[in-house]
């Protein structure tokens, strides 16, 4: 009977899956500030590089283009009071 051989995982390297998924080391997302249901727009940098960029929130992109709204957080406030 063949033993099994467990790979040891190198830090920072990951691997695709058959769904062409990747997770992503932790310590990484920390450190370029990437949080939980940020959406990462992919980049085709060269043959066998990938570059993720955090897109910013559309909420933030408009805030101040209105008058008395100058923050997402203000608008957020907003929809709370149209909801109530």
């Amino acid at each position: 009977m063949a033993k099994k051989v467990k790979r040891v995982r190198r830090p920072g390297v990951t691997r695709v899956s058959a769904k062409h998924q990747v997770t992503l080391p932790a310590v990484a997302m920390r450190a370029a500030g990437i949080k939980v249901g940020d959406e990462l727009l992919v980049r085709v940098e060269s043959d066998g590089r990938l570059v993720l960029v955090r897109e910013a929130s559309r909420l933030d992109a408009w805030s101040g283009a209105l008058p008395g709204l100058g923050t997402a957080d203000d608008v957020e406030m907003l929809r709370d009071e149209w909801e109530r």
